[in-house]
């Protein structure tokens, strides 16, 4: 555990992407084997499941920290980390341990079963003989929220480093189902084993947004346009007359999908497709909305099926009759991709469908069918290199992503609350209200929208200090404050939701730029709100 905290420590302290690689790299030379394991495990988000929940955590560290729990909370808010504060707040170790992180992880682990007598006895004893970074570590496992300033693509970097693997393979290898405390080293990273691929998706390889306007990229004629769609990007891989359906954050969601068990016998063993699960209702195109009624849900009932179809939308073949093609251009993948789906749709009703590549020959005509993106559900468009091959991760140079510009409104400020990390001491977390009409007829604000970026850190300051002096009533570590300010809201979507008192979801809300030079009254309207959703069903219909 030392090493790891140490580790961690080092990671912490520098923004500098080569010094984080090196530390890595020199951690996974050093430490045993199952060290290595639960390392890559935790930085690839595959963490045990929490064996204590927060609530008594806090009671807990108050107690053995001899303050009371308002005055920890306090703390706790002023912080804005619970590992933290919890490692700040407990007297220094006395006692060093030796355990390595692999034990305390099998401990934990061990821990979720136990009477909560002793899950506060081992939290104690462990707290007791740890340093303040051990125990924020250590604190950080137990509630399950561990993550830090390093991406899983540095992490494999430093590992293809420590190994002398290729980067690639072990991206490869690291992706998959795999169970840190029963896997060793040696079959995880080291060793080759065939059959351990048979429900391995590909790395993603993911586009950078456009930097510039799209004619600095060249000839429109070297590049293939789609729509951008709003779903989940997953690989759906059949072998050996099974499926696996991958989720792009490397989760295994086959059972979330059961109408995509269609594709076995109809498409062939040896077949990886990369595209976007979409909500398909009533032979359109739904909303992300529409498809968070399935996210998420532990068991699919048939009612939810007939509420929210999915469909497949099809856009790159990456295994075809067991080959892996993706070096080759992409050009040739779509072909190969049409020439496997077009004759099974024309004879089977699946829940697949293609991604048209549309050619263009000059640019505004792009710019024209970007303009119409929402009409068509999608984000926007995707630009595609004809010759490019499917990389691994986000490259620059061969796909970049071109979203439509946001919706946007104006909007007052009602609540805030402190934000976390560097700006856990400031209110940066807002909370927004629209104009309405209550029953009486009378004008009242109702709150529609959450953001916490978009202004600069002298802006938040300076609006931190408004609101400490203009707060009406306190919540927690919420406050309400006396409406005032206006700012501009930028958002990606919106749906009708019963779920929001305002009646409707925006999508990636966050701040635009602070009006100042508009008055409350000049607010825009729930109606205005509304006026943007064209056709949109209700994600609670």
């Amino acid at each position: 555990m030392k090493r790891f905290a140490q580790l961690i420590k080092t990671l912490d302290s520098t923004n500098k992407t080569t010094q984080k690689v090196a530390a890595l790299t020199t951690y996974f030379k050093q430490v045993e084997d199952k060290d290595k394991v639960w390392t890559i495990a935790i930085l690839s988000h595959r963490r045990p499941p929490r064996p204590v929940n927060t609530t008594l955590l806090r009671q807990w560290a108050s107690e053995l920290s001899n303050i009371p729990l308002w005055l920890f909370e306090e703390s706790y808010h002023i912080v804005g980390d619970l590992a933290e504060t919890i490692a700040l707040v407990i007297p220094s170790a006395t006692v060093q341990t030796e355990k390595s992180l692999s034990q305390f992880l099998e401990e934990m682990i061990a821990l979720k079963a136990k009477p909560e007598t002793e899950k506060k006895a081992y939290l104690f004893q462990n707290w007791k003989t740890m340093d303040y970074y051990e125990r924020f570590v250590f604190t950080k496992l137990i509630t399950g929220g561990f993550r830090i300033g390093l991406s899983q693509k540095l992490m494999t970097k430093a590992l293809a480093q420590a190994t002398e693997i290729d980067e690639d393979i072990l991206a490869y290898k690291l992706m998959g189902n795999w169970d840190p405390n029963s896997i060793s080293f040696q079959k995880l990273v080291l060793e080759e084993n065939k059959s351990d691929y048979l429900s391995k998706p590909f790395p993603f390889y993911l586009a950078h947004a456009i930097e510039d306007t799209p004619d600095k990229l060249g000839d429109v004629k070297d590049w293939f346009v789609e729509h951008k769609w709003d779903g989940i990007r997953s690989q759906i891989i059949i072998r050996n007359n099974e499926i696996f359906i991958w989720s792009r954050g490397e989760e295994l969601v086959t059972d979330k999908y059961p109408e995509f068990n269609s594709f076995i016998g109809q498409i062939p063993n040896g077949t990886v497709l990369d595209g976007e699960i979409l909500p398909f209702l009533n032979g359109e195109i739904g909303t992300f909305n529409d498809l968070q009624t399935r996210i998420g849900r532990k068991t699919i009932s048939k009612a939810l099926l007939k509420k929210t179809p999915v469909v497949l939308k099809a856009y790159d073949l990456l295994e075809w009759k067991g080959k892996d093609i993706r070096k080759q251009p992409f050009s040739e993948r779509r072909k190969f991709l049409e020439a496997l789906v077009r004759p099974i749709l024309e004879n089977i009703a699946l829940p697949l469908h293609l991604s048209e590549t549309m050619e263009f020959s000059n640019w505004e005509e792009a710019v024209q069918e970007r303009n119409r993106s929402r009409e068509v559900k999608s984000e926007g468009l995707m630009l595609k290199r004809k010759d490019s091959p499917y990389l691994v991760g986000r490259k620059k140079g061969n796909w970049w992503k071109w979203k439509v510009d946001p919706l946007t409104i104006d909007a007052v400020l009602t609540y805030a609350m402190r934000g976390h990390g560097r700006r856990s001491n400031l209110f940066t977390d807002y909370t927004f209200a629209l104009w309405d009409q209550n029953e009486i007829g009378e004008k009242e604000l109702v709150t529609f929208a959450k953001a916490y970026s978009g202004l600069t850190d002298a802006e938040f300051s300076k609006i931190d200090a408004w609101i400490k002096k203009n707060t009406l009533e306190r919540f927690g570590p919420v406050r309400s404050v006396t409406p005032h300010h206006v700012f501009e809201i930028a958002f990606e979507g919106i749906a009708i939701s019963k779920r929001h008192k305002s009646g409707v979801a925006t999508r990636f809300p966050r701040i635009l730029r602070w009006r100042t030079d508009k008055k409350i009254n000049e607010a825009n309207t729930l109606e205005d709100l509304k006026g943007f959703i064209s056709g949109s069903k209700s994600d609670d219909e």
